[in-house]
């Protein structure tokens, strides 16, 4: 009891010490600068905080075509949307700003959830209006010190999540690291790690990720429902042979059954290289089905034996997971053709499609009855789908052999044709002309041997284009359409030419479709992007390019866009990180060289790109 009562005292005793000390020295202080010092209590005080910043896409365009429309649209989102989630969430308002606001969470996890509801109670309240009166917003989180002043919130805790939101799409959500490091595994939704990003007056490089949020919350990318008409896509069928080197010829059966049913104008028929991504990945047909938006999944295998072949192939509904039709077929090789036409009567007949005269007629048609020469061309046309230096090399020595052995096999001579496009697109062969050349003079070969190809007349429209014939270009591809209406390379060359001839709103409409057709075809978004561009949508623009940039990191050209609508959009620092990225990516990039090649048929279309670079204070 002694020991504790004299501890007791000594510890009294140096606490009042200490407090003299203290207000001893705020007595000083405070007489040698003459003013009255504020206690700790009063100053800014400090809290970790989750804190979701988000800004309206497009608002200075909105509020120009309709100022008072906007706003009471906005107003309606704040009460209806805004204000209710944040509050199912428990955040705090700290303020709104124009078209943005800034909100506080206590938990990352809070913080994040409430993200997503809001983007997909935005996509919801969106859904029956049009693109020009959406109300989309950019989302970005962040957990860190801030900086608590009244009501209000500062520090780099809130301007790392202003910065994050400026990288995210329309629609979308980006959060940082340490964020990312809080919410893994807690929030049922994915993450895209978008690396390290330099941000606006924050010292040192930020990780950041994107998350994976419903289609339909992102601008251009709107839930895929089922097309008005059958819908189908057809998997690349299993090699089991035991040769793995016959891959090519699995492969090509599967093509052949795409290029068949694509030209059927009563079906939607998914791209051959959308298709070709489930190669041996374990999927459900459901998920396919949901995925790529369509109703019917074809999927098979193919067995090849000397001169024996045997092909399995069922044709499932993807919505129930039911089998509609199921067939196998044991066969000399030199039947192949025939199996192929009946798989595609069988599928349209389970479909209860009806083929027009026309369909019948080209559906049925094989180009050779060479079985060498289709064998060599179906090694050439997996080849050149590569569209690389090294493909493009084999490939072409096996089409020259096709088309020795059948010179009147069109398919071989517009196969060839592309090879020769992509090397003069790529400078892969000097000098670049003659490979245009070349390519053009097959391409025709091609169309007269075969006027019903319609990859001949794509080839043949892109060599017009390269030529600056526009309206030849423009005749091509839209022969193609009529002939194949699925071909997705064909609705993007068309898109692409409408926007070289100056006709940029034309051009999004096809662009959009070859993108529904073939969603895994990235260069279709600089191309969709670029149609925006020409019409002044320059969010759009770089929301697509964003998407683009992620899906291919090493472009220069969808940077240089990119740069230029950050360049009118006045966002100049994001403008010259991106041009700082390209002349790493790409250190002789030269818009000379793009102004040369580029076909566009009035030279101030280029220059509103040039223009906008010059905006970004960019060379150029």
């Amino acid at each position: 009891m002694l020991l504790a009562t004299s501890r007791s005292k000594i510890t009294h005793t140096g606490l009042a010490a200490h407090r003299l000390l203290i207000a001893g020295t705020y007595n000083v202080l405070q007489r040698s600068i003459g003013a009255p010092l504020q206690m700790s209590e009063n100053l800014p005080r400090r809290r970790l905080a989750a804190i979701l910043a988000a800004d309206v896409v497009g608002y200075s365009r909105m509020m120009q075509v309709d100022e008072a429309g906007t706003l009471a649209a906005l107003i309606a989102r704040r009460r209806d949307v805004l204000q209710p989630t944040v509050a199912q969430h428990h955040g705090r308002i700290v303020k709104l700003m124009g078209d943005g606001v800034l909100v506080e969470f206590g938990s990352a996890v809070s913080a994040v959830q409430c993200a997503v509801d809001l983007q997909q109670a935005m996509a919801i309240a969106n859904r029956d209006l049009s693109d020009d009166r959406r109300i989309v917003l950019r989302i970005g989180v962040n957990l860190g010190d801030v900086m608590v002043e009244g009501g209000d919130l500062y520090g780099d805790g809130v301007n790392i999540a202003a910065r994050l939101e400026a990288f995210a799409d329309p629609g979308c959500v980006v959060i940082s690291r340490t964020v990312f490091d809080h919410v893994r595994g807690k929030v049922k939704v994915g993450f895209d790690d978008l690396g390290k990003r330099d941000l606006k007056n924050i010292v040192g490089p930020v990780r950041i990720y994107r998350l994976q949020l419903d289609g339909e919350t992102v601008v251009g990318q709107p839930v895929l429902t089922l097309p008005g008409k059958p819908s189908i896509v057809v998997l690349p069928f299993d090699n089991l042979s035991n040769d793995a080197e016959q891959q090519y010829f699995s492969d090509g059966i599967s093509e052949d059954i795409i290029t068949d049913l694509s030209k059927v104008s009563g079906l939607f028929v998914i791209a051959r290289n959308s298709a070709f991504t489930y190669r041996a990945r374990s999927v459900k047909v459901q998920e396919v089905s949901r995925e790529l938006g369509v109703r019917y999944v074809l999927e098979g295998s193919v067995r090849k034996t000397g001169n024996r072949v045997r092909i399995a192939a069922q044709l499932i509904d993807g919505t129930t997971g039911g089998h509609l039709w199921a067939e196998r077929y044991d066969r000399e090789l030199t039947d192949i053709f025939a199996v192929q036409d009946e798989v595609t009567r069988e599928i349209v007949s389970a479909l209860a499609v009806r083929l027009t005269e026309g369909e019948q007629r080209r559906i049925m048609r094989r180009g050779t009855d060479n079985l060498e020469a289709y064998d060599y061309y179906l090694r050439g046309r997996q080849l050149q789908g590569r569209r690389s230096k090294d493909g493009n090399e084999e490939a072409r020595p096996l089409l020259e052999r096709a088309i020795e052995l059948d010179p009147q096999f069109a398919g071989a001579y517009s196969v060839l044709a592309g090879v020769h496009s992509i090397d003069y697109a790529n400078r892969w062969r000097n000098p670049p002309e003659d490979s245009l050349h070349k390519a053009h003079e097959l391409a025709r070969q091609a169309v007269e041997l075969d006027d019903d190809d319609p990859y001949a007349h794509v080839v043949l429209g892109l060599t017009h284009s390269m030529l600056r014939r526009h309206d030849q270009a423009i005749a091509e591809a839209r022969r193609a359409l009529a002939l194949d209406p699925n071909f997705a390379w064909a609705y993007s060359l068309l898109g692409q030419l409408l926007y070289f001839s100056g006709r940029s709103q034309d051009a999004i409409e096809p662009l959009r479709t070859a993108i529904r057709l073939d969603p895994s075809e990235e260069p279709f978004l600089h191309h969709l992007a670029q149609a925006y561009f020409g019409v002044g949508r320059y969010e759009d623009a770089a929301a697509v390019l964003r998407r683009r940039i992620i899906r291919k990191p090493d472009t220069d050209m969808s940077r240089v866009l990119l740069a230029a609508c950050y360049g009118h959009l006045g966002r100049m620092e994001e403008a010259q990180a991106l041009w700082r990225e390209v002349m790493s990516i790409n250190p002789s990039y030269s818009l000379e060289h793009r102004r040369r090649i580029l076909p566009y048929k009035d030279p101030a279309d280029f220059e509103r790109i040039v223009d906008g670079l010059r905006k970004a204070g960019l060379p150029a």
